[in-house]
């Protein structure tokens, strides 16, 4: 039945999955791009205004955001999902790719696991950041 969604309401029930509800027709508005991949023909990339919003990764078929994409689930949904809240002295570290340790979160949503994307902002809710979950925050909220 997935199969037979067109395009758009795909990658809306998957936004909706990954983020929560109504999050894909905030996410992905009408205008959106959608790209398919040339060899298998599936969904790989989501645009809007020529910028990407977000990937469809092929291999748990979950977007990975953009901060585009991020920016997007932080101003338009209220009930979001999978994010992560960081203290604001290590946003300059995060800026440039490093790694954000247990003890530089602040909060982080209960549904945070290792298994999706997170969204990382700091206390102005600004999306700075996005990248993947690899340890529970709450049980490793100790260190």
């Amino acid at each position: 039945m997935f199969d037979r969604l067109n395009p758009l309401d795909k990658v809306r029930s998957i936004a909706n999955y990954q983020f929560g509800k109504d999050a894909g027709r905030r996410l992905f508005p009408d205008e959106v791009k959608i790209v398919h991949s040339k060899r298998t023909g599936k969904i790989r990339h989501v645009y809007l205004d020529e910028e990407m919003l977000a990937t469809l990764r092929p291999t748990n078929g979950l977007f990975s955001l953009t901060i585009k994409g991020a920016k997007r689930i932080m101003k338009n949904v209220k009930n979001r999902r999978l994010w992560v809240k960081v203290q604001a002295e290590a946003e300059h570290f995060v800026v440039r790719g490093k790694s954000v340790f247990a003890k530089h979160v602040v909060d982080a949503d209960e549904e945070d696991s290792s298994s999706g994307g997170s969204d990382r902002y700091k206390r102005r809710q600004r999306s700075f950041s996005r990248g993947k979950s690899v340890a529970n925050w709450k049980r490793d909220e100790s260190f």
